[in-house]
């Protein structure tokens, strides 16, 4: 019994230990997907796929230089966001994406839900202000009878009448 558990957990730790065996693969391709192409076509970095594309091939091996250090232990050449910021820095702020969540881009994610808060607002207040100016005003009511009714009938079916 005693060596069936240990085994087990034999096993467990060695697919513990392999789940990070593919993790340069993976890293990769989650950030090639956050990068567009240099060339303009519109495409996510690793999606690109014009024919004769004079940037993509060039940028996908940086790519694979930044996450893949010179030793090729696969322990990366930075962070997610150390590499991005290379890219940026080389490229401009059009090669991500989406802008990277932190410092000033953070605005970048913030401003438009705060445009469209304080515009419903706006609405909702200039809606208000136009229905309690409307509810001081009080249209001047036709008389119900009288002789004054009976004449703006008439008018009312002589300008109807084809």
């Amino acid at each position: 019994m005693l060596k069936r558990w240990g085994m087990g957990l034999m096993v467990c730790l060695l697919a513990v230990g392999m789940l990070g065996a593919g993790d340069s693969t993976s890293r990769f391709n989650r950030i090639g997907h956050q990068m567009m192409c240099a060339c303009g076509c519109g495409q996510m970095l690793l999606e690109c796929n014009h024919v004769g594309c004079p940037d993509s091939d060039r940028m996908i091996g940086e790519l694979r230089a930044q996450v893949v250090n010179a030793s090729g232990d696969g322990s990366g050449g930075g962070s997610d966001t150390a590499i991005l910021n290379w890219f940026v820095a080389k490229y401009g702020a059009t090669i991500l994406a989406a802008p990277i969540r932190g410092g000033f881009d953070r605005v970048a994610w913030a401003i438009p839900l705060a445009i469209f808060v304080l515009a419903t607002l706006g609405t909702a207040v200039l809606i208000r202000v136009w229905k309690l100016r409307s509810g001081q005003r009080a249209v001047p009511a036709l008389p119900l009878g009288g002789a004054g009714a009976d004449a703006m009938r008439e008018r009312i079916r002589r300008e109807t009448e084809y």
